[in-house]
């Protein structure tokens, strides 16, 4: 008999025989739909989704690799989220950057491989579900499973491949080697092809459909793709290379790799079921894409006809919520929370974005008349460009980024978030990110601030106490909520996470396309103006690699892709080679009352 403890932990064994009072069998928990569902939830909590109870890693130290569902009691963190693990943001309170052993979770894989294992092994058995049910039950387990292994495989590369539960009194079902990297990646695959087997196309978002397992493939495949085509550019070496158990990649398995990504991306888009949210073909009103994008991601159910899959969170506290809105608020609307404003989008985020008035390349912020774009800080030799206001110089950047980052001097919940890293005296002495707050100078009867007000809590940037402050110029907007007050205690968010959304597949599509040559160019290529003709850009740009990488870093910013895009793509190690993350700060100068802007390093 199989019994099935309370806690939802499987385990086989046939010698005992006294029957504990403390679990029930897997016959008595299956013979119910209640029963069912509930097993199939437990399944879904325990998916490794890198959602915002997902922690890459500590700076402090006190939290090792936590990695899945980290919405503990205690969830100090310090605020660091994945995307402070790349050149997109930094944390305020640490750098923040993947290191080793970072991606450590393999016993919670193996563990909900188990559940799914024992799950598929009683469908087939249920007495009480239809056969039309069986086979959507056993969708979801395939989509699950494949998610697992994709999880596995882009960490590890080949990992064992187990179908069952293993039996205690036989090692073999136990002990089961490391397939090669190539044989878990097909194994992936052939997952997912089961799922789209097997999963209709009803049942929301909330579940496995076709499409998300379409989705799941095409992602996956794509991810696999790009590391068999770019493993020569940074190698590796030593046992596990050598049997395969790592790499072993071929130009073979690169078309094959990119073709699955065509194909499943192709039937999903040309299946017609999804469409971008606010998109009807023409360019949108730039009036309404920030908002329009933003909404989408504090709000996922304003864009349903995009979402394909999502993560609910619908209860406060340990082990339900998130803290996001908790970190990443301001300081100045930080409420009771004492630790806020840890996620710093840095200069290289920002300058990725296009402008509109000229499209199709990326816009970096020029703040001198020479046009210099280094990051040396303050030269009292060059000549600034002068700005009324601290957001004007963002004035013709796409809208996107105004939906994804807190910019200085904009509003966020009625209130002007004051983020000023200076001033230039009237004696032309530059003050830029002093120790001594209290700095200032009184021009006009008026005193001004070196931070831009004089209480600390009247300002948002820059300050060095506590890492309370945006260190780039910077604050995080994606994902929070404009209701949501931050308390003092954890787990109070319960924003949903979208973990799979149209606009992704359309860019993984343009992707696959622009790298193998497969598939229909003139599609790709509609698919990649899609997302910036959504976004309010009028012009079609060519399907070009460089065009899509950045497109894609701009629509689904912070949404745990660009660590994943940088490491397929075998770039993250060149990336971060003795590289500092960079900063915008915002200077008032007190002989023209105007603001200037300064290119530097993020403090240290």
């Amino acid at each position: 008999m199989c019994l099935i403890p309370l806690g939802l932990t499987v385990g086989c064994s046939d010698f005992l025989e006294v029957k504990p009072t403390d679990t029930i069998t897997a016959e008595s928990l299956f013979s119910s739909e209640s029963g069912i569902q509930a097993y199939l939830a437990t399944i879904y909590n325990e998916m490794p989704i890198e959602d915002f109870a997902f922690m890459p890693s500590a700076s402090n130290g006190n939290y090792p690799e936590k990695g899945f569902n980290f919405n503990i009691g205690d969830s100090n963190n310090n605020g660091n989220f994945e995307w402070t693990n790349t050149d997109d943001a930094i944390g305020s309170q640490g750098d923040n950057i993947i290191s080793t052993g970072s991606y450590r979770y393999w016993d919670d894989a193996y563990k909900l491989n188990n559940h799914i294992n024992a799950f598929m092994g009683y469908i087939d058995g249920l007495t009480s579900v239809s056969s039309e049910s069986k086979k959507a039950l056993r969708g979801q387990a395939w989509f699950a499973r494949a998610y697992t292994y994709f999880a596995l495989a882009r960490r590890y590369g080949g990992v064992p491949i187990i179908t069952k539960v293993g039996d205690l009194n036989d090692s073999t079902t136990i002990f089961i080697p490391r397939s090669k990297e190539v044989a878990t990646w097909d194994w992936v695959l052939e997952c997912c092809d089961s799922a789209i087997t097997d999963l209709g196309t009803s049942g929301g978002n909330r579940q496995a459909t076709k499409w998300a397992a379409l989705a799941l493939k095409s992602r996956a495949a794509l991810h696999a793709a790009s590391v068999s085509k770019y493993w020569d550019d940074d190698p590796l070496s030593g046992k596990a290379v050598d049997e395969g158990l790592v790499g072993g990649f071929t130009e073979e398995t690169t078309r094959r790799y990119y073709q699955a990504c065509v194909d499943a991306s192709e039937e999903l888009i040309r299946s017609g079921a999804f469409q971008l949210a606010g998109y009807n073909g023409t360019p949108a009103d730039r009036k309404n894409v920030a908002e329009t994008y933003r909404k989408m991601f504090e709000d996922p159910s304003t864009a349903n006809e995009e979402i394909i899959f999502l993560k609910g969170f619908d209860k406060e506290g340990v082990g339900y919520g998130s803290n996001q809105d908790n970190w990443g608020n301001p300081r100045q609307t930080s409420g009771a929370w004492p630790h806020p404003g840890r996620f710093n989008p840095t200069l290289d985020f920002v300058d990725n974005f296009e402008s509109y008035d000229n499209e199709g390349v990326s816009a970096p912020i020029v703040t001198t008349t020479d046009k210099s774009l280094d990051y040396n800080g303050y030269q009292s030799s060059k000549t600034y460009l002068e700005y009324d206001h601290p957001y004007d110089i963002f004035a013709n950047k796409d809208q996107r980024l105004w939906g994804t980052v807190i910019l200085p001097g904009t509003q966020w919940k009625d209130v002007t978030i004051v983020i000023q890293a200076g001033i230039i005296k009237t004696n032309g002495e530059a003050v830029i990110e002093p120790s001594d707050r209290t700095i200032h100078e009184t021009v006009g009867g008026k005193d001004y601030y070196v931070y831009g007000a004089e209480g600390m809590g009247s300002y948002s940037g820059f300050d060095t106490e506590g890492g309370n402050y945006t260190r780039t110029g910077f604050g995080f907007k994606k994902f929070l909520s404009t209701s949501y007050v931050p308390k003092l205690g954890w787990n109070y968010s319960t924003t949903d996470w979208i973990e799979m959304r149209y606009a992704e597949v359309l860019l993984n599509y343009a992707e696959a396309v622009a790298e193998s040559g497969l598939g229909d160019a003139e599609l790709a290529k509609t698919c990649l103006n899609a997302t910036r003709h959504r976004a309010g850009f009028v012009k079609d740009i060519p399907l070009t690699l460089e065009n899509v990488l950045r497109e894609r870093r701009a629509e689904l910013s912070f949404e745990q892709t660009r660590a994943w895009d940088l490491i397929r793509r075998r770039e993250f190690d060149d990336k971060f080679n003795n590289t500092r993350r960079t900063a915008l700060a915002p200077v008032l100068d007190l002989r023209t009352m105007k603001y200037i802007f300064v290119r530097k390093y993020a403090r240290n």
